[in-house]
């Protein structure tokens, strides 16, 4: 399954923990949108292992 990050909106993350500041390993995203529609459970699996930089990178955007 190749996800285009770009049509991702309205991120929603799950398992911040300021404990873990600057890494948030535990941080993954719980909900978007893709195209218009909510993600499914297997494209939020697929997005948060395949793709952990653009996970860790918008999240910085959702915390700032």
């Amino acid at each position: 399954m190749k996800i285009d990050t770009a049509e991702i909106e309205d991120i929603e993350y799950e398992d911040i923990l300021w404990s873990d500041y600057p890494d948030f390993c535990d941080a993954y995203i719980s909900e978007a949108t893709y195209k218009g529609r909510e993600m499914t459970k297997e494209e939020l699996d697929e997005l948060n292992e395949s793709h952990r930089d653009y996970v860790y990178e918008t999240l910085w955007n959702y915390l700032y």
